[in-house]
């Protein structure tokens, strides 16, 4: 494996990459993916994960390698937002609700506009959330795994969340990397949905974690008042804060992915509360051995 530096608003260094490795799969899964920081880097956002877009599909046209590129663009299940139908599927109308989310529709339509205008093996994975280990740690359910963690160990006491009540439908990174590559090996170029079809609150991974380490979490309070005392000692684990409210929030995702069945014969392989005990467990020998990671 080689690495070459390289960054989505620069469309130069690009097109001298794609010149030079002339790929034949591209996945693109570079982007500023974090949904409330959108809404403070709104511009950059814009910049990184639309225009990018853009820039590498223009690199891979100037480069000559539309007839022998596949190209893979992480979309997401972000584009429906302020979901106009339950669950949200293929043909579902986007209805974005950040930023972020609206960068992506460009991605997703300019991704489109390659596949119709220039017959571009170019297709959009729209991936509902998907979580691992490795998840980055300023994103809920890493938050809530490391926090657990250290509570466990006794490095930590409380920590603080946002909307406790939005729902989302989880799966593991390692499946959803599968269906990204199934995509590309499919005859046609076309448009996929990759989700577990189960919807979990935040507040049920939060209960899920704790339980993985023997606490149980009973809920006091409503709103930002609202707390989680473990039942067993009495002491407050959980509070919520208003700062990790987004301005417009997304409350409910739940994705079909009936046509990757079908289509790529691909199923989600890792459970709910497989993947919870599996970050959970991930970070308590993370901590144990460097508190400060």
């Amino acid at each position: 494996m080689k690495l070459h530096y390289g960054d989505l608003t620069d469309s130069t260094c690009l097109v001298k990459i794609i010149n030079e490795v002339k790929p034949t799969e591209i996945y693109n899964l570079g982007a500023q993916s974090h949904v409330k920081i959108s809404f403070d880097l709104a511009e950059y956002t814009a910049d990184v994960d639309g225009v990018g877009t853009l820039r590498l599909l223009d690199a891979v046209k100037t480069c000559g390698l539309i007839n022998s590129v596949k190209f893979y663009q992480a979309s997401t299940s972000e584009l429906y937002g302020k979901v106009q139908e339950i669950p949200q599927k293929e043909t579902t109308p986007f209805y974005p609700r950040s930023p972020y989310g609206a960068a992506k529709l460009y991605a997703y339509w300019i991704v489109v506009n390659f596949r119709e205008a220039y017959n571009l093996f170019a297709v959009n994975g729209i991936l509902f959330n998907h979580e691992s280990p490795r998840r980055g740690a300023n994103f809920v359910t890493r938050k809530i795994s490391r926090s657990v963690a250290k509570i466990y160990l006794g490095q930590l006491e409380c920590f603080s969340l946002g909307n406790l009540d939005a729902k989302r439908d989880w799966g593991h990174a390692k499946d959803y990397v599968e269906a990204m590559w199934l995509m590309l090996q499919n005859d046609e170029p076309e448009d996929f949905v990759i989700a577990t079809g189960e919807v979990h609150s935040v507040r049920e991974f939060v209960e899920k974690s704790f339980l993985h380490i023997g606490k149980t979490i009973v809920w006091e309070g409503e709103n930002e008042n609202e707390v989680g005392r473990c039942k067993e000692t009495g002491k407050v684990h959980v509070t919520v804060d208003l700062k990790y409210y987004r301005p417009t929030e997304v409350d409910f995702l739940q994705g079909d992915c009936t046509k990757a069945k079908q289509k790529l014969s691909w199923k989600p392989r890792v459970a709910f509360d497989e993947l919870v005990r599996e970050m959970v467990d991930a970070d308590v020998e993370l901590m144990s051995t460097n508190p400060n990671a």
